[in-house]
């Protein structure tokens, strides 16, 4: 399981012109599944998100939490993170679960999250979406489980 976070000032994601999720203070989340990834996964990396210390203190120094900073968390299911580009000038993404597989454990994830006492909004799986993404530092990290 990848995952890229972004630290945000706000963030959202709109299909064919309607939003459908929008966040403020947190943490935009996408998330690409691979296929050996599970429940046991997800939740590891929800927890790790969640107790990340990306956001800064009265000092100025990355020393708080979502959790601790009461922020939100916007999850968007995003497969092209497991692309691979190493041939040609086409990615493949063979690597990336099927949607069968992936479809649950991005809800899964997300309920991890909400269980960890994040508020939670989530993409539309499968759909051309819209991001917006107003990145705050900006921070941006990728992890992997």
């Amino acid at each position: 399981m990848r995952a890229v976070i972004q630290r945000v000032r706000r963030g959202a994601v709109s299909v064919n012109d309607r939003r459908i999720a929008e966040i403020g203070k947190g943490l935009v989340i996408l998330v690409g599944i691979g296929p050996a990834d599970t429940a046991d996964t997800a939740q590891a990396l929800a927890r790790k998100i969640a107790q990340l210390r990306i956001f800064e203190d009265e000092y100025g120094k990355m020393n708080l939490s979502l959790l601790e900073i009461g922020g939100e968390a916007l999850v968007v299911s995003q497969f092209t993170l497991y692309a691979d580009a190493r041939k040609g000038n086409r990615p493949s993404f063979t690597e990336s679960a099927p949607p069968e597989v992936a479809a649950p454990l991005v809800d899964q994830f997300a309920n991890f999250m909400r269980d960890l006492g994040v508020p939670v909004q989530c993409g539309e799986f499968g759909a051309h979406m819209l991001v917006e993404i107003e990145n705050d530092g900006p921070v941006t990290i990728w992890l992997e489980k």
